[in-house]
């Protein structure tokens, strides 16, 4: 075997690249912004730093609700040291059905996308009964780190097909 031959290496997969996370330096970190604690995306609702000893590093406290499942958690962090940022997604669908415990949207190019769950609770049942109402609804998905889930949604403006 070749030196050459020894460095081919074969992938069954590739992506474009595009990863589902980015760092960022904890202290860069922002209110209302998004962080990736305990592997779980989330939105963060309150930060405070705090100075410590006399050759520590200043220390951020993190509190962030988690975007799929609004649950709290809350991480502390060096204020030098990087965090993972989620890339988060907000999509708007047209609702076609509702099939299965599975919203039938369709994206703004006419494609269909059928693999988002009805969520569960009350956004859930109100989409479920503007649908049997007969009324049109565009639907707000958001994505993160391979989830995927619907938010919120509207009637579509009239005259909008």
């Amino acid at each position: 075997m070749s030196d050459d031959e020894q460095h081919n290496q074969t992938f069954e997969q590739a992506s474009a690249g595009a990863s589902t996370t980015y760092p960022m330096q904890c202290s860069a970190l922002r209110k209302n912004g998004h962080v990736v604690i305990k592997g779980r995306p989330c939105k963060i609702v309150d930060m405070s730093t705090s100075k410590t000893g006399k050759h520590g590093h200043a220390k951020v406290h993190l509190v962030a609700i988690d975007i799929f499942t609004g649950k709290k958690l809350e991480d502390i962090c060096p204020s030098t040291h990087n965090m993972d940022v989620p890339n988060v997604r907000r999509t708007e669908y047209q609702l076609v059905n509702i099939d299965d415990g599975f919203l039938n949207l369709m994206t703004q190019e006419g494609s269909p996308k059928d693999d988002v769950k009805v969520p569960e609770g009350d956004i859930g049942a109100q989409i479920q009964a503007g649908f049997d109402d007969g009324k049109d609804l565009l639907v707000t998905v958001v994505g993160a780190m391979g989830e995927e889930q619907a938010i919120s949604f509207k009637e579509a403006p009239k005259g909008a097909a």
